[in-house]
């Protein structure tokens, strides 16, 4: 065999160290370098150090969350589904206290034939006054209880036409007259009953709806005890609700009318012997000043 040449063979020799230094150093500067954060199916990178975009809002919020209300704070589901603020301060200076030690009964909606007559014997055998917010169409419809209501020393409160949750949405004028029109209603059965008390459906208190029946002379009454009783729950619920809510100077939320209240008149028989021994139950004043 014929040896190669000299110089080629160093030639190789060095280009095969090149190569291997080279490979080396790669290796090394690699295990060098800091890995990549990975990323998550979701888009949201492992590194502590990034941003966290699952943190932001996705559109995909659960269905319960508050929505802005007229107001812009949140709304919550009240009595007859209406909204209202969540915190209880968007009454527009409504009362929601007698203002006093004692203890008001309140019943909306009526009256009704059915309920109504079972109420005021009720109250009658207790000797309780009440309040009762009734809707127009119902005044007129039933003025004979609407008489009954007021010979039984019971005082009158106005709460609109139609019960209309929405009543405080719109216009001044179609405010005024849904009231007018029901005082109206009410004074064709007991011309010379005072009317100085107004609850707006569903506690969905605006500006524009205190300011007109201000201006009408009434008074706008909230509630501070709800029993929730317009769900039907039953006399057991109701009764028990209203024994352990009540304090000095609340005023009661209960219904004789709206739909099947038979659940709200056997409860009233249940509460009456607790309140009249803890408290004195008025009929709110037919001068609230």
């Amino acid at each position: 065999m014929t040896p190669g040449n000299p110089t080629v063979r160093a030639a190789g020799i060095v280009t095969l160290v090149a190569a291997a230094l080279l490979g080396s150093a790669y290796v090394l500067g690699r295990s060098l370098v800091p890995d990549q954060p990975q990323r998550q199916a979701t888009g949201v990178t492992a590194n502590a150090d990034e941003p966290h975009y699952a943190d932001q809002p996705t559109g995909d919020e659960p269905s319960g969350t508050p929505t802005p209300g007229p107001s812009g704070g949140p709304t919550e589901t009240g009595q007859d589904g209406s909204g209202r603020d969540a915190q209880g301060d968007q009454l527009f200076g409504a009362h929601s206290t007698t203002g006093t030690a004692r203890l008001a009964l309140t019943f909306d909606d009526g009256p009704d034939p059915r309920y109504t007559p079972q109420v005021l014997a009720t109250l009658r055998e207790f000797d309780v006054k009440a309040t009762f917010c009734v809707v127009g169409e119902n005044a007129q419809d039933h003025p004979d209880l609407i008489q009954a209501i007021v010979a039984d020393g019971h005082t009158l409160c106005n709460h609109s036409w139609h019960h209309d949750v929405t009543l405080g949405n719109r216009s001044t004028d179609m405010i005024r007259a849904d009231l007018s029109r029901t005082n109206e209603a009410i004074r064709a059965a007991v011309p010379d009953a005072p009317i100085v008390w107004y609850r707006q459906p569903g506690g969905a208190w605006t500006y524009p709806v205190v300011s007109v029946a201000q201006q009408l002379g009434m008074t706008p009454l909230h509630w501070s005890v709800d029993p929730s009783d317009w769900e039907a729950p039953g006399a057991g619920k109701i009764a028990a609700s209203v024994v352990t809510q009540v304090e000095p100077g609340s005023v009661v939320l209960l219904h004789d009318a709206g739909g099947d209240r038979q659940g709200t008149v056997d409860a009233l028989r249940r509460i009456l012997p607790d309140l009249t021994q803890r408290f004195e139950l008025e009929a709110l004043p037919a001068d609230p000043t």
